[in-house]
């Protein structure tokens, strides 16, 4: 009986350090893209590719803000979201450079940097100005009112 605590234990530790490190170091970027775009064009949805680290706060605050803040309902029903890593550690950003620099997404910018695609894998918008490198500032109403913006529907032409 006393092995079921300790379980308990272990699967909430494994849970917590899943939760904090929403990159995952080891994935293809390339391949994890390529199959949300052939969902999302079964789906008739787009793309958010998000470029960021487990080890940048501001990746951290978007990750939760996309996963439980305000921005959560508009983002899950519309939109699949593919997160890139980008660097282990604060001095290194060569990690998937190219996949972001073939969306047109300068890292030097700051991360985390979003890039939204069409199914046909096309840019809709990229963030080029570091727009969400500060994160934790803009805060979660801050991040919903970028994700309303930048995801809003083009205006209809008269």
């Amino acid at each position: 009986m006393k092995i079921l605590p300790a379980l308990c234990f272990v699967f909430l530790a494994l849970a917590a350090v899943a939760a904090e490190n929403p990159y995952d170091e080891k994935a293809d970027a390339k391949l994890d893209i390529k199959q949300a775009l052939a969902q999302a064009a079964t789906n008739h949805l787009q793309v958010i590719v998000v470029f960021g680290a487990n080890w940048c706060p501001d990746c951290k605050t978007l990750d939760a803000a996309m996963q439980t803040g305000a921005s959560a309902p508009l983002l899950a029903r519309d939109f699949r979201i593919v997160k890139v890593n980008v660097s282990d550690d604060l001095h290194n950003f060569e990690r998937n450079k190219d996949v972001a620099g073939s969306y047109g997404v300068p890292l030097e910018k700051g991360i985390p940097a979003v890039v939204i695609l069409s199914p046909q894998n096309q840019v809709l918008y990229a963030t080029r100005a570091g727009e969400l490198a500060e994160a934790r500032q803009l805060g979660d109403k801050g991040i919903y009112e970028f994700f309303k913006r930048v995801t809003a529907p083009p205006p209809a032409k008269p």
